[in-house]
């Protein structure tokens, strides 16, 4: 953006409220408030304070000129959030594509106090309190000029854990402080015409990683992760979203890492197992070419160590939700979702973009 420009926040076409010419010209500090209203632990709230080393127009021009293709800013971030049961996060970490966008880095390291529930082969609610210092490393490669990145991925977490009152006895004697180093394999594929809220393309990870005492791990252990998404054009109004999602972890593990159901309406953690699957819709009709409304539905199961699959508990998570394009430039919009999970449990998320990260 030139000097001589006035920056406008309405967009010139509708009049509408639009932040696409801030955010696409801004570089240096930018705050950004967190609102946590997740069930397993509380309402809440922080902030994080990003550092684009250039703008996103800026970052696009350089991509196309070193690789032909748009690649996203350098980011910079430092921030926390606390929550009314007691939990609490700080971290900082910092995102660089290089060369182009063919190579892509993540770096973040943090400090955290959960206070969480843990179900076990009781369904019933155990509080127990979960203190550490994370580390991660990634580094990927894209595989030539496709939409395929692979490459390394480093986590390592210093835990101590322990149970309130109620102790979750199906686990035995329990190490309460305990190292995790995993290291693995991350294969990305990504087609979305938006990383905020696609109309179409497809997302997919595959995580596969083992703890070894070698990499600073107390026990040893394999994970095994896959997620894709994908988003299909109906009409020009309306996009069907589907996703799909599968954990698994072996060996001797912490409980605390051990898969759960993630869908909107279910408390993080409540459907915690062995192994966990779920699948995921969504349906969007744009209502203008701002406002947008969501249906979804989903359905997913944890099983393994304490529940055959044929025992588990099927559970399902359903809402509806609203976006509205704020940055339409870049395909960025925020509003909110209601979802109701089993046994009346009920949550709502402010989003920003697409639920499915």
């Amino acid at each position: 953006m030139h000097a001589d420009d006035t920056l406008s926040f309405r967009d010139p076409d509708d009049g509408a409220i639009d932040l696409s010419d801030y955010l696409l010209n801004h570089k240096g500090v930018f705050p950004v408030p967190i609102i946590i209203t997740e069930p397993a632990v509380g309402y809440g709230g922080g902030a994080m304070l990003l550092y684009f080393r250039e703008s996103f127009a800026e970052a696009a021009a350089e991509g196309m000129h070193e690789s032909g293709r748009i690649k996203p800013p350098t980011i910079s971030g430092l921030g926390g959030f606390g929550t009314q049961n007691g939990s609490w996060l700080g971290a900082a970490f910092h995102f660089q594509p290089i060369d182009g966008d063919r190579y892509r880095y993540l770096g973040a390291i943090g400090k955290t106090s959960l206070n969480l529930d843990y179900y076990g082969a009781l369904s019933q609610a155990r509080s127990y309190t979960l203190d550490g210092d994370f580390l991660l490393q990634q580094f990927l490669f894209r595989l030539g000029d496709s939409d395929w990145f692979v490459g390394p991925r480093y986590a390592y977490f210093s835990s101590d854990v322990g149970f309130d009152n109620e102790k979750a006895t199906e686990l035995g004697n329990i190490d309460s402080s305990r190292r995790v180093g995993l290291a693995g394999l991350v294969i990305d594929y990504d087609s979305r015409d938006n990383i905020f809220f696609p109309k179409h393309g497809s997302y997919m990870e595959v995580e596969l990683q083992m703890a070894r005492d070698w990499l600073g791990s107390s026990s040893a252990f394999e994970s095994y992760n896959a997620r894709a998404f994908t988003w299909l054009p109906l009409s020009k109004a309306w996009t069907l979203g589907l996703r799909i999602a599968g954990k698994t972890i072996n060996g001797d593990y912490p409980f605390y890492a051990q898969p759960f159901v993630d869908l909107r309406g279910i408390e993080k953690g409540r459907f915690q197992d062995q192994n966990a699957v779920e699948t995921e819709a969504e349906l969007r009709w744009d209502v203008t070419p701002r406002w947008s409304l969501l249906a979804f539905g989903g359905v997913g199961k944890a099983y393994g160590q304490w529940h055959d699959f044929s025992d588990a508990q099927t559970v399902y998570g359903y809402g509806t939700g609203f976006r509205y394009l704020i940055a339409k430039k870049l395909g960025m919009a925020v509003g909110l979702d209601l979802g109701w999970g089993p046994d009346g449990e009920h949550a709502f998320y402010i989003q920003v973009g697409s639920a499915w990260k």
